[in-house]
């Protein structure tokens, strides 16, 4: 494992559609790009350090580690306070940077990331390697480069660049960072009901998460909100009913012993409709909000400026659901509730065939929740509808989840985006919500009741795969690298700053 790079930055100078400045809202801004560029390497390598300490929830590995690490990271950043903060899982992180300034801005993080298999990845996964990638550039290939080390990088970069160059920030930040994420946050909301870290929250305009949300020529796409996620498993067993064996027998019992892998698959089927995808869970539906015009505007906005071939090429798809027209997929894409299953366990999977009859049978799901549906209210109708037809003896557990989340296209946390967009001359649409998740709603909801909302200006791609990769030098001068992924933050914070006191926060 690397030592960690305390001191190093990340960079930028930002060279957004035709290298537009954004005038005088930046002070000193070419100063600023050139500390960031002066400490490129030193960034790019602070990435491969942190890269090379996976926190995995999922496997309980490095999760004390990874807190300590990233509350070293905030710290080196300039944040005067920062704390680790047990839950009754991973712990979170907690950090305050006081500018004096007179607008307070709410930073999230997620310091975890997700499992991967070294054999299937071209280069070591938690090497951090600098790879040439054809049309792009080079990248960053390692576990959570995207997802969401490196935009985060970019982000502690910009404001040690800012600081670096004599001046304070322009707004005050609070960071909350959780090691969960990836296993749907299942304590993360203890982090936040902390009452020190829920009165410095509450003092902000609102709540972001850094990301890379550029496409490959440049464009942009503002979200105003997330889907819920709800991780869950189902199993059947010895260790749920004496009807089954507690471990694989010889498959000719099966003549008179039940099959738990028969009826896991049982229940499953009840739960979407004849056609493999539609919900079909009792009341699922009851609570969720239909699309309104503005959105469906927004909709068919998008898909002017984002090609259907696009997103076929990159999903490695041919047609959508029914062969429907690419707004509509949309549409669907963002206000479709869903029943996934992630993966099925069960007796042998090895070469060949084995006579056993399973003696356990396990399925790992995920619902995607819309507004204004709720966590609590889709397990309850998952576990009502499993008992009406019987299914008592399928056991249901939970692992984690919450609900989606809505911030308002008029707060100034979205409106400062717009603002550099277009000063910068960036194309850029708007999405009704994203159809993966994050726990925005921690935010949105009660008591804080904040907007949240995702804003970078990066690029990288193949989160939760083998070789997921983040753009660090660019071949197309409309596409961002990391130094001027990292102006754009800079930017953006300026102009927060700016729009916040226009209205009061």
């Amino acid at each position: 494992m690397r030592k960690l790079g305390l001191g190093c930055g990340i960079a930028a100078v930002v060279m957004l559609a035709a290298a537009v400045p954004l005038s005088a809202e930046t002070p000193r801004r070419e100063e600023i790009a050139q500390i960031v560029s002066a400490r490129h390497d030193a960034t790019v390598e602070a990435l491969r350090n942190w890269i090379a300490l996976p926190t995995i929830a999922a496997e309980r590995r490095n999760t004390a580690e990874g807190a300590e690490y990233m509350r070293q990271l905030a710290l080196d950043a300039g944040f005067q306070q920062a704390k680790v903060i047990p839950t009754d899982g991973v712990p979170g992180v907690f950090a305050t940077l006081d500018a004096g300034a007179d607008t307070t801005l709410g930073i999230y993080f997620m310091y975890d990331v997700k499992q991967f298999d070294p054999a299937e990845w071209s280069s070591p996964p938690l090497e951090g390697a600098l790879v040439d990638r054809p049309g792009e550039g080079k990248t960053l290939v390692g576990r959570g480069a995207v997802n969401q080390k490196g935009p985060e990088t970019a982000f502690l970069a910009a404001i040690k660049a800012i600081q670096a160059s004599g001046r304070r920030l322009p707004v005050n930040l609070v960071l909350v960072a959780e090691g969960e994420e990836e296993v749907a946050s299942t304590n993360f909301h203890q982090v936040v009901v902390v009452p020190e870290v829920r009165d410095a929250l509450a003092k902000s305009i609102g709540v972001f998460i850094p990301a890379a949300a550029q496409g490959s020529e440049g464009n942009v796409t503002i979200t105003l909100g997330a889907k819920g996620a709800v991780e869950f498993q189902l199993v059947v067993g010895g260790e749920t009913s004496d009807a089954y064996p507690r471990t694989d027998i010889h498959s000719s019992n099966h003549a008179r012993i039940e099959s738990p892998a028969w009826r896991l698959v049982k229940a499953l089927n009840t739960l979407v409709a004849d056609d493999g995808h539609t919900p079909a869970i009792d009341g699922w539906f009851e609570n969720v909000r239909p699309l309104s015009p503005r959105q469906k505007e927004l909709i068919a906005q998008g898909a002017a400026q984002n090609p259907e071939s696009e997103a076929k090429k990159l999903l490695g798809v041919g047609r959508w659901i029914d062969d429907e027209p690419y707004v509509t997929s949309l549409e669907r894409l963002v206000s479709q509730p869903t029943v996934n299953i992630q993966g099925l366990v069960s007796g042998y999977t090895g070469p060949g065939g084995k006579t056993v009859l399973p003696g356990r049978a396990e399925a790992k799901l995920e619902f995607r929740l819309v507004p204004a549906m709720t966590k609590d209210e889709a397990v309850g109708k998952l576990k009502a509808h499993l008992a009406k037809r019987g299914f008592d003896d399928v056991r249901v557990t939970v692992s984690g989840g919450y609900g989606p989340n809505e911030t308002d296209e008029d707060s100034a946390l979205i409106r400062a985006q717009k603002i550099l967009f277009e000063r910068s001359g960036v194309p850029y649409s708007i999405t009704p919500r994203n159809a993966g998740s994050w726990p925005g709603v921690i935010f949105n909801g009660a008591p804080l009741n904040l907007p949240a909302s995702q804003f970078g200006v990066a690029r990288g791609g193949g989160a939760h795969a083998p070789d997921e990769w983040f753009l660090i030098e660019s071949n197309n001068p409309k596409v961002n690298g990391l130094d001027e992924a990292t102006m754009a933050f800079v930017d953006y914070l300026y102009i927060v700053a700016e729009e916040a006191g226009k209205s009061g926060g």
